[in-house]
């Protein structure tokens, strides 16, 4: 009876050669195929997804879910993890994931040409480990039969007495809400971002909830004055062929904040290659397409957000009639530190 080492080696090696003899098709079929960790979710991306997969033959396996969703997965997965590439809505959250490792560097001569630095990871020497692809301004929308300009035309105002009564807003704790507040705290100071914050809450026509559309919706409405949102929902309504929309978008105006001092915060969506990614090429291949000029133009049109890469012509009207204005320029890294201690601001100041 033959040994159960001799067993091993024959099985080992009959293993061998069935692998040898596969088709090359199946050896490398993984390098026809991109899985991606997505949290945006917006209908207007599936031509970009259908765009790619028609250009190089790489099909695309898509989980989608929230930011947060996606980070306690991957953490969850670890080595085991399928994603190729990690797409977020949240520039802290790109900043979160790459202190916890779970993306790798990226050397590519297209993305460090195309992405501007301040829209990029940090680069040890080995490449950046995300990639900003489109901006958004977190800009304040204002019923303008009730609220002067001059009330809310910084953040800063949004807690004086002259807006009680007047402000809505959905979660303190959302992604969207903690990055403006941990850049108002590097600019201004635990002591007053959370007296302002304080004065923020005391100021509230209703409890914070809903989305950002929700909330200018809420202020067309009457039901409060004053809001803050990001761009792009703003614009979304603006281009909308629902009456309803556009009634809303007549009775509201909107102000892109302190424009004498720091500037408008922005945040921004991106892309990074997964830690553990299977196929390291297709990822940055795809990354790199998200910074072509097809892409790119895509995200202001389709989706109504501002490219990362600069001097694009763009056809979206209702971006050009925001105008132009001041981008703060804070890293995001401070961003992201700042968020804890934001965090426990919100729960003392009673900031749900």
């Amino acid at each position: 009876m033959p040994s159960l080492a001799i067993t091993r080696r024959v099985c080992v090696a009959a293993f061998a050669t069935f692998v040898t003899s596969l088709p090359l098709t199946a050896v490398h079929a993984q390098d026809n195929v991109l899985n991606i960790y997505s949290a945006r979710h917006y209908k207007t991306d599936e031509a970009l997804y259908a765009n790619f997969s028609k250009a190089t033959g790489i099909k695309i396996n898509r989980v989608d879910a929230d930011d947060a969703g996606l980070l306690a997965r991957l953490q969850s997965e670890g080595a085991a993890s399928p994603a190729d590439v990690v797409l977020l809505v949240d520039a802290a959250r790109l900043w979160r994931a790459e202190v916890g490792g779970l993306f790798q560097p990226v050397k590519s001569a297209v993305l460090e040409k195309r992405i501007p630095a301040h829209l990029r990871g940090k680069d040890a020497g080995n490449g950046s480990q995300w990639f900003g692809f489109s901006t958004r301004a977190r800009v304040i929308v204002y019923d303008k039969q009730k609220v002067q300009r001059s009330e809310v035309d910084t953040y800063e105002k949004l807690s004086d007495p002259v807006n009680k009564g007047r402000i809505c807003t959905r979660s303190g704790s959302h992604p969207y809400n903690l990055s403006l507040f941990g850049a108002m705290l590097e600019h201004n100071g635990p002591a007053a971002t959370e007296t302002w914050l304080k004065g923020l809450v005391g100021n509230m026509a209703r409890a914070p909830k809903g989305g950002d559309t929700d909330q200018i919706r809420a202020v067309a409405s009457g039901e409060c004055a004053v809001a803050v949102t990001n761009s792009y929902y703003l614009a979304r309504l603006m281009r909308s062929d629902v009456a309803a929309d556009r009634t809303a978008v007549e009775r509201v105006s909107v102000v892109f904040p302190n424009q004498a001092s720091h500037g408008t915060h922005m945040n921004i969506a991106g892309g990074a290659v997964a830690r553990h990614a299977r196929n390291v090429p297709a990822a940055v291949k795809f990354l790199e397409y998200l910074a072509g000029d097809e892409a790119q133009s895509h995200f202001a049109d389709g989706n109504n957000e501002w490219p990362a890469v600069s001097g694009l012509k763009l056809t979206n009207a209702a971006l050009d009639s925001l105008g132009n204005f001041k981008a703060e320029t804070i890293p995001v890294s401070v961003i992201g530190m700042n968020q804890v201690r934001v965090q426990q601001m919100l729960d003392r100041v009673g900031f749900r």
